[in-house]
């Protein structure tokens, strides 16, 4: 092992001293004095040594502090006296065998006074690439070290940056766990600050759906006490009528993930049970896993008593609208027992009444009990209602394909009519006039518009009608004036072939919207 002989000229830079100085008490190694296992380290470096005293040193500004000591009840030097101020100018060990024959220390007072120390060897402690102090041992004689004991010094050096790093590691991870907590002490404060100025109630729950939060809101609209409705408290709150079937799509919600979304009842400060909207949706974490669900309590009350008498009155006039289809259609037939020369068209005008009156019964507000089976919304459901008379039993006359756009009222009307008369005439001259005749009804939605392909086969050859009927005009009527779109006919050997294309914003009013 080579020595290390430092010139007694050496000095420390200036922005290594600012490092150390940073480290040593940024670190907080102070708090690492008489630990243990620093301790158990000085004792073994001295008995390898042969000698008496160990120690581990950081240098400060103005003075040697001993972060652990074996063999002297010392806690630290001054700087400008100390050993291992001249040992943390090198890289390797720094070994003084005859302290009163080294020019840099035959004047020391550690050497000349009281302590008399003879003999010095230490090894800088490198954090970071700066020396702090070192791992020294001492004698009271002159001595010398083996290149084995200068190996075993230099591992035990080692061995003390490790736990000054560990140290240093500790004090990381503690300071970014303090950080952490109070962020996210801050952050829950502005949280409930946020939620109890909501004019909505807010909740949340564990991942397995345990509500541990709710605003004030939610206290000023029940009257419970805090707390008295965390975890699976709150299902008493609901109204009796609605319990199972809010708690059945909770849990479904919280098996599938799906947000939850449902209007139920819960019980005020009054004891009166109000409508409120209720609505959650998951908290995620990195891997998609569900980690809290937060959700919220609308009240409602109002505006879905209101929606209640707005659909009675809605349901009411629908009601009777439709009682006044049936009511012409009535009128239409008494008068062709007075004038039975009129029957033909009379016929004809009230098919056309009652083809309006099925169209509007579809789409019509419904109870629960009188609701059609397919959506209302549902243009496929009003053609198969409206065609169902066209049918075979065993055959499917009229096929209906492709897309199926939402409609309502608006659209429902003048659509009835026109398949209405296509339907009609296909009976009467086209396809469904013969056993074997079919139509083909095709729904397309391109470029924001509804494209209708009407398509009859099997039917008896047609030719172009000498003059346009009353019919035709209708079609037209309902499509380009009502609805804004248009109809082409083309007139084929094996059957007729209507496309009719509509905008697409024209079939509800919501798209106008």
């Amino acid at each position: 092992m080579t020595l290390q002989v430092v010139s007694p000229t050496a000095t420390v830079s200036d922005d290594a001293e600012v490092r150390r100085l940073q480290i040593v008490r940024g670190d907080d190694l102070a708090g690492l004095t008489d630990d243990p296992r620093l301790t158990a380290i000085t004792d073994l470096a001295a008995a390898l040594s042969g000698v008496p005293v160990g120690l581990i040193t950081t240098i400060d500004a103005a003075d040697q502090h001993f972060l652990a000591r074996t063999g002297t009840d010392l806690t630290g030097t001054p700087r400008d006296i100390s050993f291992c101020t001249h040992a943390i100018r090198g890289d390797g060990l720094m070994e003084v065998r005859d302290a009163t024959t080294d020019p840099r220390f035959a004047d020391n007072p550690l050497v000349t006074g009281e302590l008399n120390i003879r003999f010095y060897a230490g090894v800088p402690l490198q954090v970071d690439g700066t020396a702090i102090g070192s791992l020294c041992v001492l004698g009271f004689e002159p001595h010398s070290l083996t290149p084995l004991q200068h190996q075993a010094l230099t591992v035990l050096a080692q061995n003390v940056t490790t736990l000054i790093a560990a140290r240093r590691g500790e004090r990381e991870q503690r300071i970014a766990a303090d950080r952490f907590r109070d962020e996210r002490d801050d952050q829950a404060a502005r949280f409930r600050v946020l939620a109890d100025t909501m004019p909505q109630m807010v909740w949340s729950t564990t991942a397995d759906g345990s509500h541990d939060y709710y605003n004030a809101r939610w206290y000023e609209f029940t009257g419970m006490t805090p707390g008295s409705t965390d975890g699976d408290e709150w299902h008493g709150m609901f109204h009796p009528d609605d319990r199972d079937r809010a708690w059945t799509r909770w849990r479904e919600c919280l098996a599938s993930g799906d947000d939850y979304d449902i209007e139920y009842r819960l019980r005020d400060a009054h004891g009166q049970y109000r409508w409120v909207l209720g609505r959650a949706l998951p908290i995620r974490d990195d891997n998609g896993a569900i980690i809290r669900w937060f959700g919220t309590c609308t009240d409602i009350h109002e505006h879905k008593l209101a929606s209640d008498q707005r659909e009675i009155v809605a349901h009411e006039l629908s009601h009777r609208i439709k009682n006044i289809f049936s009511v012409i259609g009535g009128l239409i037939g008494f008068s062709t027992r007075e004038h039975p020369q009129f029957k033909p068209v009379a016929d004809t005008l009230r098919d056309r009444v009652m083809a309006l009156g099925r169209a509007h019964d579809f789409v019509r507000p419904h109870s629960e009990a009188s609701r059609p089976a397919a959506p209302q919304s549902s243009l496929h459901g009003m053609l198969a209602e409206l065609l169902a008379a066209y049918q075979t039993p065993g055959l499917r006359r009229i096929s209906i394909t492709g897309d199926d756009p939402e409609i309502d009222d608006q659209s429902a009307t003048p659509l009835a009519l026109l398949f209405h008369e296509l339907a009609t005439n296909a009976a009467k001259y086209g396809a469904l006039s013969t056993p074997d005749g079919v139509v083909g009804l095709h729904v397309a939605v391109e470029d924001a518009a509804v494209v209708f392909n009407w398509t009859e086969v099997g039917g008896p050859a047609v030719a172009v009608p000498a003059s346009q009927g009353f019919g035709s005009r209708l079609i037209e009527l309902s499509i380009d004036r009502q609805l804004g779109g248009s109809v082409t006919r083309d007139w084929r050997p094996e059957g007729l072939v209507v496309v009719a294309r509509i905008p697409l914003m024209a079939m509800t009013r919501k798209r106008k919207g």
